[in-house]
């Protein structure tokens, strides 16, 4: 375990590191930081946590760059999560508030998250798997023709045409609206099938193919896999840190471009915190000089999807962690009242 001292230590290289661009030396520190001590005892704690790994010498300067394992300390025990200011929380609810539809709210989050922070924002659309049913419209488009409309507590609209296997009566179809909605309305997906296994034994014997029908589209609607959507955007901010990336940049890039990749760097929605993996934390090779700090975001107390941040290791965790914890409250508070 590391002295209180040299944690402190730490956290003043990190802090400098970030804002200055610079390896940071002994002397630097002592003249930025309070720390209490000589430039001689902060030269003996520098060396200590070399010689653990927690900062590394990039050349043959005296200053020193904190490594993929300091941060990960100074983000585990150093850093707390820097709160938005009132007028920063005004311009983010603001912003989101003028969104139309769930394609506009998520537009408009990636370019907040990406201006906000200056790294790469990411969004995943919210999941089906993990929504709630709204409302399930039905509406005649011919005699044997119905539109299913299905609307989801996250704002998400799927529509299908169903082609039914005989005409199919307005009163029928209203019948079927108000019985369908009444059991299946509020209720997550996941139960949604056994709700609606009876539900054609409530018609006349020749509208139960159709009713058949319909419920069968309604079902692989819930169940499509094209919930695994994304948005992306602010990648040219990544240009601002050109010498972040030891090589090139070109890997980051192409990572980006991988939807695969993403979803993975998110994680699972389930968990609701905010994350950060840092460096080789992240496993695809492309984005070992990066780090991603993502969260859940949904309507409720459960996350329905992920919202994130990628950038190089050498960013300002506590201010990325606060923008992304606040854009994914207010995110979730309008999913919730749209």
């Amino acid at each position: 375990m590391l002295s209180e001292r040299r944690l402190q230590v730490l956290r003043a290289i990190v802090q400098d590191y970030v804002g200055t661009e610079e390896p940071v030396g002994s002397k630097a520190l002592t003249e930025r930081h309070n720390l209490g001590v000589s430039p001689a005892t902060v030269r003996n704690d520098m060396a200590a946590l070399e010689d653990e790994g927690f900062i590394a010498q990039p050349h043959t300067s005296a200053g020193r760059i904190p490594t993929d394992k300091g941060y990960r300390l100074f983000v585990d025990k150093l850093a707390g999560v820097k709160p938005m200011t009132a007028p920063e929380r005004r311009a983010i609810q603001n912003f989101l508030e003028g969104a139309v539809d769930l394609d506009d709210v998520v537009a408009r989050t990636v370019r907040l998250l990406a201006q906000l922070t200056r790294q790469v924002a990411v969004v995943q659309y919210p999941s089906l798997t993990r929504s709630t049913v709204r409302h399930v419209e039905l509406l005649s488009l011919a005699p044997a023709r119905v539109m299913l409309v299905l609307i989801t507590d996250t704002g998400r609209v799927e529509q299908r045409v169903v082609d039914c296997p005989a005409p199919f009566g307005e009163s029928s179809l209203a019948d079927l609206r108000a019985r369908l909605n009444s059991r299946v309305a509020n209720r997550r997906f996941a139960d949604v099938p056994s709700l609606v296994e009876d539900l054609p034994e409530a018609f006349e014997h020749e509208d139960r193919g159709t009713v058949s029908t319909v419920l069968s589209t309604l079902l692989e609607t819930l169940v499509e896999e094209n919930e695994e959507r994304l948005m992306i955007g602010g990648t040219a901010n990544l240009t601002r840190f050109g010498h972040d990336f030891p090589l090139t940049i070109r890997p980051v890039l192409e990572a980006l471009e991988e939807q695969v990749v993403l979803l993975k760097l998110l994680g699972e929605a389930k968990d609701p915190g905010v994350t950060v993996r840092i460096g080789h934390e992240n496993a695809h090779e492309g984005l070992n000089s990066t780090s991603v700090v993502s969260v859940g975001y949904g309507s409720g107390g459960e996350a329905v999807a992920k919202l994130g941040v990628v950038g190089p290791t050498r960013m300002d965790y506590p201010g990325t962690m606060g923008a992304v914890r606040a854009v994914a409250r207010y995110v979730g508070q309008i999913l919730a009242e749209s």
